[in-house]
Order: C-alpha cells, then structure tokens, then sequence
C-alpha cells in the first residue's frame, strides 16, 4: 500500500514544484519587458515625481559634491596600465 503511494505523492509534488516555477518564471519575464507595475494598472511606481540621486553624492546641505569622487577599475592582469603610476597616486 505504501510503495503505491509514493509515486502519486510524487508526481503530485513535481507537478506543484513545476507549476510554480512557471509563475516565477512569468513574473521575471513579465517585469524584463517593460516597467514594473504598481498593481493592476500599468503605471510604474514613482514615490516623488523626481529623479533619484544617490544620497553620497550629497554634502551636509543636500546639494550634489563637487568633491573628486573615487572610482575604482578592476581590470585583467594583462592591462599595461594599471601598473603604471598616473598623477595623483603614490
């Protein structure tokens, strides 16, 4: 009785498991082909109505720096360059 149970139970799980993958899988696709959507409209959620700056490149006063910001490059061990002293480096 027990071995004949375990084949329904699963196929019932493999069923549920694919099932929800497809609803994953849609949501992805669904959200990669356009803007993501605030409910059943399709308008996209904007909380301000402004442009989003990041709040490091603000000083005490709420306005963009003018400071040199510091950027890093990750690049090959085959790049010239990065061996290379350029000005402001010690």
């Amino acid at each position: 009785m027990l071995g004949s149970l375990f084949p329904l139970l699963y196929g019932a799980l493999f069923v549920a498991l694919l099932w929800q993958a497809f609803r994953v899988m849609s949501k992805g696709f669904r959200a990669a082909s356009g803007p993501i959507s605030s409910g059943p409209s399709s308008d996209p959620i904007d909380r301000t109505g402004q442009v989003t700056i990041h709040p490091e490149l603000l000083d005490s006063e709420g306005r963009i720096t003018e400071e040199d910001l510091l950027t890093v490059r990750f690049s090959g061990d085959d790049d010239e360059t990065s061996t290379a002293a350029g000005p402001g480096t010690e």
